[in-house]
């Protein structure tokens, strides 16, 4: 790319620079393939009636905190003085009379719940857009609900109050007065609500929702889920003094302000329309796309201290002072300082002395005239903090004013950039109806056009159907033998299996929802059943199961060899059937009728001889299956003639490999595991299971391809077209691929 003069400086051309390569975004949401609702013009969303009810009372518990009236609603359940029968408030106020008797919910894990049913009903649906549509309509919800309930704790002071009129007129005239505080602070409070309501939902898409997401969609980039994660998502158009101050910088809000939101985006166009960008720069919406990245504020003028002994720096540093000469030409500069200044001092001067009056009275003599005014007017406020920040202002030259200036444009750029996600937000909240009657309820939901989001506990009696089940067969290896090994000491088997084996297991199926189908002295069979209105992730909980299973017996074996006693080894295998388990009636037992049984069985055995061959190498994986070179294409069916290994191992059919896919996102994984003969040809793939309650568990699977060998010999011959497939359950390749990941990062 040629070297272009890009602008002039005072009297002296810059020198010829490279144009920095910047980035775009622009913020977009959109509801695909989702039909309109009953009005022909917005989607019909009905949220949960348990979290409605729950979160409204957690919204008005927040703005009785922040508004600090919780004394004055505690006189409203009070017996004196006694409430007035008379009273049209008291007495018919539903929350009051719940408030009494017990607190809610608290309000995070209500909000995991509704959005991890959301992204259930998503998932069953195969359409991300069904979760978009939920988040909308929440924070919908709650922007609603934040006034809704400041009017309604209002009333409840105000009837509060009303009681004790003509009564305790001392108490009177007290609440009275918080009354009326708390009606002055109404944006204070409502914005402290929002900003907790704010914290909370970045908390757990951190902790919880986005996780689960990746598990059930992949590691795809869902852009649209950046708005829901912009502080502003609780303010009305993104201009509060207080939002911009913690989170941004404080820019003026008058309209003789020369640092205002649109001077500021005119005066950051001009700075990327002299720098030689090309023709691009002269675009309106390329120039948008631009503001939105906060990165490119760094490219473009670093850290406010470029190290010009570098082309970039150099470069950087001719920016820099271009845009500290705009600043100062459009005489914002001394604005910008005080816009950082002021912020120590709003926790104490505001909201006595108004922020931008505070703020402009660091830079005009007139305006600080007042303010020192105001400051001396009221005893409790300090005028030696107002004098240092001053000072500061003031004495803020060179190097100081160009980090300012630096820290300026890149907080802008992300000021401006979460202003439009929130307008791209705003349009989207017009585009959702939140019905909230049964008749429209109804009537969406014969047309059609209904999208619902119920917890578990609320949905349709009718939808608790099975739809597919998973079978689980854990088999003890070589059981005779250790069980006359155990008579030969004079031991008791059913006790050493009891104690080592099957009740670990029994301790592990209420958590992962899985019956006990079949009990025998050597194996056990278990069932996971998917239902209807569940989350669709039978395989995978049976995936996680097999392993804890593993690693249990593990555990107990350590204890056995520490007392000299014989070690349990086994073989698991996982069969899906895409359809509900039917049953025989034995008396009052159900006895389950499957295919899935039989091909548990076959997938979790292991054959000795090829046991025997297996001690010589030396892999990683406990799974294996081969076809003899003597019996291979003989027109018989190919199972008959696998020789199968399946020590300490857990082997998945194909039909559960495929559906493990439909339920969680499976992402390849790269590694140099050793493999057989140094020919397999095998694929890995890595995934996480949700379990519920923020517990993740990855789950790492091995295809490979069955090999031909020679029986007599264990020797490799060649490849067949099928595949064989393990839940991986060696510790070591969790290590491996945990670390790998971290080092890619």
């Amino acid at each position: 790319m040629p070297r272009i003069p890009i602008f002039r400086i005072g009297q002296q051309a810059a020198e010829e620079l490279e144009p920095p390569r910047l980035a775009s975004y622009t913020p977009a949401l959109s509801f695909h393939d989702l039909r309109i609702g009953i009005d022909n013009l917005r989607h019909d969303a009905f949220l949960s009636p348990k979290f409605v009810e729950d979160a409204r009372l957690q919204v008005a518990r927040l703005i009785i905190h922040y508004g600090n009236v919780k004394n004055l609603l505690a006189a409203e359940t009070s017996e004196e003085p006694e409430t007035p029968r008379n009273n049209p408030f008291i007495g018919v106020h539903t929350a009051a009379k719940v408030r009494a008797k017990t607190e809610p919910s608290d309000l995070k894990p209500l909000l995991i719940d509704i959005h991890l049913a959301a992204l259930n009903r998503a998932k069953a649906a195969g359409n991300i857009s069904l979760d978009v549509l939920a988040r909308v309509a929440i924070i919908k919800f709650l922007r609603a609900e934040l006034n809704a309930q400041f009017a309604q704790v209002l009333e409840r002071c105000r009837a509060t109050v009303k009681s004790y009129d003509g009564i305790r007129q001392q108490k009177a005239l007290e609440y009275r007065e918080q009354v009326a505080a708390f009606q002055v602070g109404k944006k204070f409070i409502l914005r402290q609500t929002g900003q907790e309501l704010f914290r909370t939902l970045r908390e757990i898409e951190k902790e919880t929702i986005a996780r689960t997401r990746r598990s059930l969609f992949g590691n795809q980039t869902y852009a649209e889920y950046r708005l829901f994660l912009t502080p502003l998502i609780f303010s009305e158009d993104g201009r509060d003094i207080y939002l911009n101050a913690e989170h941004y910088v404080m820019i003026g809000n008058f309209d003789r302000d020369p640092d205002r939101f649109w001077n500021s985006r005119r005066m950051a166009c001009d700075l990327l329309q002299l720098i030689g960008l090309g023709p691009e720069a002269s675009d309106d919406v390329v120039l948008e796309s631009w503001l939105n990245v906060p990165e490119n504020a760094e490219v473009l003028v670093g850290s406010g201290i470029p190290d010009d002994s570098t082309p970039e720096g150099e470069s950087q540093k001719v920016r820099l002072m271009a845009w500290r000469e705009l600043l100062e030409r459009e005489q914002a500069m001394d604005h910008v300082i005080a816009s950082y200044e002021v912020v120590p001092l709003l926790n104490e001067y505001s909201p006595t002395i108004n922020a931008q009056q505070l703020k402009n009275a660091l830079i005009s003599k007139d305006e600080r005239g007042r303010v020192e005014k105001l400051i001396a007017e009221h005893g409790k406020l300090s005028a030696g903090t107002f004098s240092a920040a001053l000072a500061r202002v003031a004495n803020c030259k060179g190097d100081e004013q160009a980090k300012i200036a630096s820290r300026f444009l890149r907080d802008f750029f992300r000021h401006h950039r979460d202003v439009r996600r929130l307008e791209v937000l705003n349009d989207a909240l017009n585009q959702v109806n939140i019905l909230s009657s049964e008749k429209m309820r109804d009537l969406s939901a014969m047309n059609g056009t209904l999208y619902e989001y119920l917890l578990q506990h609320e949905q349709k009696p009718a939808e608790d159907r099975v739809l597919r089940h998973v079978v689980v067969k854990a088999d003890v290896r070589d059981s005779s033998l250790l069980t006359k090994s155990l008579l030969a000491r004079q031991m008791n088997p059913a006790s050493y299996f009891s104690l080592n084996f099957y009740d670990p297991v029994n301790k592990l199926l209420g958590k992962y929802g899985a019956a006990k189908v079949f009990l025998e002295g050597d194996a056990i069979i278990l069932a996971l059943l998917e239902r209807e209105a569940e989350p669709e992730l039978a395989v995978s909980k049976a995936c996680v199961l097999a392993r804890e299973m593993l690693e249990i017996v593990s555990g107990y074996n350590q204890l056995l060899e520490r007392a000299g006693l014989p070690t349990l080894e086994l073989g698991l295998g996982i069969s899906y059937q895409n359809s509900a388990p039917v049953y025989l009636a034995d008396g009052a037992q159900q006895i389950m009728i499957s295919d899935a049984l039989n091909e548990s069985d076959r997938l979790s055995s292991c054959d000795k001889r090829i046991r025997k061959a297996m001690q010589t190498v030396t892999v990683p994986f406990n799974v294996y299956a081969f076809q003899t070179v003597s019996e291979n294409n003989d027109g018989e069916n190919p199972d008959e003639f696998l020789l199968k290994y399946n020590l300490g191992g857990i082997r998945i059919s194909e039909a559960a490999f495929k559906r493990l896919g439909q339920e969680i996102s499976l992402e390849p994984v790269s590694t140099a595991f050793p493999r057989l003969w140094n020919v397999e040809e095998l694929k890995l793939h890595s995934g996480l299971v949700p379990l519920g309650s923020g517990i993740f568990r990855k789950v790492v699977i091995r295809s490979s391809r069955i090999p031909i060998i020679d029986a007599r010999t264990f020797t490799w011959k060649g490849w067949t077209d099928r595949w064989c497939y393990e839940m991986c359950s060696n510790p070591a390749i969790y290590t491996e691929i945990e670390a790998k990941a971290v080092a890619g990062k």
